[in-house]
């Protein structure tokens, strides 16, 4: 991160911060992430990351978040997306690579990726 020189970009990097913001806890589709010890260990950075860009890259509005190990460490990374009167599905084992076809199938047009489904839960 460079220093700030002035007032100026202090402002510049709050609108960023905020921007920021809004992209992980501005919407109504709820994106959760297990990053836990063992999610971290198997990729789960590298996936919120591939999340968010392709969230960025489509203009999706979605909240998203990180939970701590809920004890299915073989099937990490785990995601979760709960999409407004749907059941949430968890999805295991995600690379970067599954993470945009998420966004696109799951989040974008509701259709649920069943090579990764590891639970469905009523909400």
């Amino acid at each position: 991160m460079t220093a700030l020189k002035n007032l100026d970009d202090l402002r510049k990097l709050r609108e960023r911060v905020k921007e920021d913001l809004n992209e992980r806890f501005g919407g109504e589709i709820k994106i959760i992430v297990g990053m836990g010890t063992c999610g971290i260990a198997a990729g789960a950075r590298e996936v919120m990351a591939a999340i968010l860009n392709e969230l960025r890259l489509r203009n999706i509005n979605a909240t998203v978040t990180q939970t701590g190990c809920i004890g299915m460490c073989e099937r990490e990374p785990l995601v979760d997306i709960v999409r407004p009167g749907e059941k949430r599905i968890t999805y295991g084992r995600v690379t970067p690579r599954d993470a945009k076809r998420l966004v696109a199938e799951h989040v974008l047009h509701g259709r649920v990726v069943e090579d990764l489904v590891v639970a469905r839960f009523e909400e």
